[in-house]
């Protein structure tokens, strides 16, 4: 059985990611106040970084973060009554395009999207809360 990766250290993310990196800080702690007992579980991942990181609340992973050279992509899996939702709410266009042109699989449709900018946070907040929306 192998053993996952553990947490990269906080230098070496910081390097990779640059000033990303406090955007990086910034959405995992907007979201651990969002959902209680949010964690990370850092995979490995053929990317430049060598790992991605699940952010899971219990068994779920809720959000799926992409570290690389001096950016991070953010990738979700919405179920479809959460397409739904998100297609009727307040998301930014370019979301929604991603979201509508994304293929059906049995567990969703998945999309990413870099992450520039701090002001991308709310967005963020408000897919993972579609997510969890509660039936």
């Amino acid at each position: 059985m192998k053993t996952p990766p553990s947490i990269p250290p906080t230098t070496e993310l910081a390097e990779a990611l640059g000033d990303a990196h406090a955007v990086w800080k910034g959405l995992i702690a907007q979201l651990a106040q969002d959902f209680s007992g949010l964690r990370e579980e850092w995979k490995p991942s053929k990317r430049p970084f060598g790992k991605v990181c699940l952010l899971k609340q219990k068994d779920r992973t809720l959000l799926y973060l992409l570290p690389d050279r001096s950016i991070f992509e953010v990738s979700i899996v919405l179920g479809e009554r959460a397409v739904a939702i998100a297609l009727a709410g307040d998301l930014p266009k370019e979301i929604k395009t991603m979201i509508a042109g994304a293929r059906q699989y049995a567990e969703g449709r998945g999309i990413r999207f870099p992450v520039g900018s701090a002001m991308q946070i709310a967005d963020i907040r408000k897919l993972v809360a579609i997510k969890t929306t509660p039936k």
